[in-house]
């Protein structure tokens, strides 16, 4: 997420930053949450001081890499944070090598300190070794976005009617269980695990003896309409081989449709593509791929 912009009054215009003092930028400690939940809520008047703790103390409870920050980085100001950027980071393998990555998520600064905003983005994301990615920058702070080094990753969306698509009798659709993990990798169990104990809908397609794990998060558009969000697939492929099946069990739910990551319309899959919204950006060695936002703010925030 992007800070809102608001109108700002005259006690609350930007300085330039020279003009400052008692300023630096410092990783986020436990004790900051309090202050960190006030701060968003001040910059997103749409989201309460109860979901941004939600979503914290969801992250600090789950494991995270050693070396880099809990939470993020925020400026200081006499002891105070003024200004916060949120990084979810989160250690995945490919290869047999770990691969380190971190969501940019929710970043806001008090309009009397908004000249240290590039140098609080600058220095939160200067680890060449770490892939960082935003998955939810608002239109009007792509050109911003792209200027602090990030390239789009994800174009668009793609809303699809999974379950006109034809269903595979070979195929059987589970929602996880701990009692049955046959399959699955331990990184894959752990992965499902920890989304369905925030909220989301894990599954495990089972053909044969391979078994493909899926997210899959229920939310309304316009407040009305019910779909289902794609967080996590191994590729995009499984989805649309197995849409009919899956489509149906998420039918079953109250979704009508579901909304993937996507650059272009997706073959074998009956629905839209828009580019209006849905664009992320990555700045790093491994960029995700398309449909695997896991233990993002999707998740952790939204779940």
């Amino acid at each position: 997420m992007q800070p809102i912009k608001k109108a700002e009054i005259a006690n609350d215009r930007p300085v330039p930053a020279q003009a400052v003092t008692g300023v630096r930028i410092r990783e986020i400690r436990t004790a900051d949450l309090p202050a960190v939940a006030a701060l968003l809520t001040r910059g997103f008047a749409f989201r309460s001081e109860a979901y941004w703790l939600r979503g914290l103390e969801r992250h600090a409870a789950r494991p995270r890499p050693a070396g880099f920050p809990a939470f993020g980085y925020c400026l200081d100001h006499g002891g105070v944070p003024v200004g916060v950027i949120l990084l979810l980071f989160s250690e995945l393998h490919s290869g047999g090598k770990p691969i380190v990555r971190a969501n940019v998520s929710s970043w806001y600064v008090e309009p009397a300190f908004r000249a240290f905003s590039s140098m609080l983005v600058r220095a939160a994301t200067r680890d060449k070794t770490v892939t960082y990615f935003n998955i939810t920058p608002a239109p009007h702070t792509w050109p911003q976005v792209e200027a602090q080094g990030f390239s789009v990753y994800c174009k668009g969306q793609v809303y699809a009617a999974l379950a006109l698509s034809r269903s595979r009798s070979d195929v059987r659709i589970e929602e996880f269980s701990e009692d049955d993990v046959h399959g699955l990798s331990p990184d894959a169990a752990d992965l499902l695990r920890q989304h369905a104990q925030w909220g989301c809908l894990s599954l495990v397609a089972r053909e044969a003896d391979a078994a493909y794990p899926f997210v899959f998060q229920k939310h309304r558009v316009m407040n009305a309409l019910p779909v289902y969000r794609l967080l996590y697939c191994r590729d995009v492929a499984d989805l649309v081989r197995l849409a009919g099946n899956i489509g149906r069990l998420l039918l079953r739910r109250g979704g009508l449709l579901v909304r993937l990551d996507a650059n272009e319309p997706v073959a074998g899959l009956a629905g839209w593509y828009s580019d209006k919204r849905g664009r992320k950006y990555a700045k790093g060695p491994h960029p995700p791929h398309l449909g695997d936002l896991a233990f993002t703010e999707a998740a952790l925030f939204d779940g």
